[in-house]
């Protein structure tokens, strides 16, 4: 099994390591869109953090990867054989699926199992990729170039959790709740309104402009690919404070308070920028509980929606004729204006 490079390792990139650990904390939150130029660790920050974080427990033979321990929102395999006693469970590694660009529809929500039809004349179900995301990530890349009907396919099931299939007189569905990873190059290309509004958070990328921070880049680079396992080992100590926090965080996030002046603070950045429906508004206020958690915190406070704000909103904003700012910059201004410190 290859070893993945150590997420404390990336270099700079601060606010995509923010926002990927935020949906970490809370996968309501949604997915994350990160944009920008190639060769800035977008793919290498989604896999370090799956490698990052505890293994999950998994029913045994399921191949969707159901909770044992749940009752709802499970497969109908477990849910059958949930009925008062304790089903059986595995430790596996968080689930992290590629999704290419040249997937058809079937390979993606699954398709009639050819090989057991032909050879036993029964109808079943072999899952698609959708079914081995569930309780994992999910991820993208050149999200913006992706076919519009598995856009749409994508939409349906990010919104509902859940995987419809309809093939040869089959019919199932099975649980598809995952953390939908997306990167991109925006100069390719720009993605459908209806798929960037599914995304809970967005960052933004960019090639290191200082010189220390470039060296250390291929510094580090250079030494994972010539001893992967040397170098991770360096780094574990620094990794399992992370993932040791980000138990924490998960464990106290119900417990973090927020305040009605939190609340309307955020309500009122979001109406200064008129961003669409309250989407905005609840991941404002989710990723900002998350970032408290990651803290350590009792309470979410105006600093934790100032450092989350732009991931937030910046991908919600209608375009404005009058002001050809970009979207981060108008964030920011909002930000300074509505957000300012007591």
């Amino acid at each position: 099994m290859a070893v993945p490079f150590p997420f404390s390792a990336i270099v700079a990139q601060d606010e995509m390591k923010l926002a990927i650990l935020a949906v970490a904390v809370d996968p309501s939150i949604g997915g994350v869109l990160v944009f920008g130029d190639r060769g800035t660790g977008k793919s290498t920050a989604v896999r370090a953090l799956a490698a990052l974080l505890p293994p999950i427990k998994v029913a045994t033979g399921c191949p969707y990867g159901c909770d044992p321990a749940a009752t709802a929102g499970v497969c109908e395999q477990c849910a059958a054989s949930a009925s008062g006693k304790a089903r059986a469970g595995k430790l596996v590694p968080v689930p992290v699926v590629d999704l290419p660009l040249g997937a058809t529809e079937d390979r993606v929500v699954g398709a009639l199992d050819l090989e057991r039809a032909l050879s036993q004349g029964v109808k079943a179900f072999e899952p698609g990729l959708l079914a081995r995301a569930n309780r994992g990530f999910l991820y993208i890349d050149e999200v913006n170039l992706l076919e519009d009907h598995l856009v749409d396919l994508l939409i349906d099931v990010a919104a509902s959790g859940e995987n419809v299939v309809e093939r040869e007189g089959l019919s199932v569905r099975h649980p598809a709740r995952f953390v939908l990873v997306g990167s991109g190059n925006p100069e390719e290309g720009e993605l459908r309104p209806q798929l960037l509004d599914r995304f809970g958070l967005s960052v933004e990328v960019k090639t290191p402009s200082d010189l220390a921070s470039r060296v250390e880049v291929v510094k580090r680079r250079d030494a994972f690919e010539r001893d992967p396992a040397g170098f991770a080992a360096q780094w574990n100590d620094e990794d399992e404070r992370i993932r040791k926090q980000l138990v924490r965080a998960r464990k106290r996030l119900h417990e973090v308070e927020v305040p009605d002046a939190v609340r309307e603070r955020s309500a009122a950045l979001c109406m200064a920028l008129g961003t669409d429906g309250l989407r905005g508004d609840l991941t404002l206020v989710r990723a900002a509980r998350a970032l408290a958690a990651l803290d350590g915190a009792r309470k979410v406070t105006i600093e934790h929606l100032r450092r989350i704000a732009a991931p937030a909103l910046r991908h919600r904003l209608r375009r404005n004729p009058l002001d050809d700012s970009g979207s981060t910059v108008r964030v920011d201004r909002a930000v300074a204006e509505h957000l300012a410190a007591a």
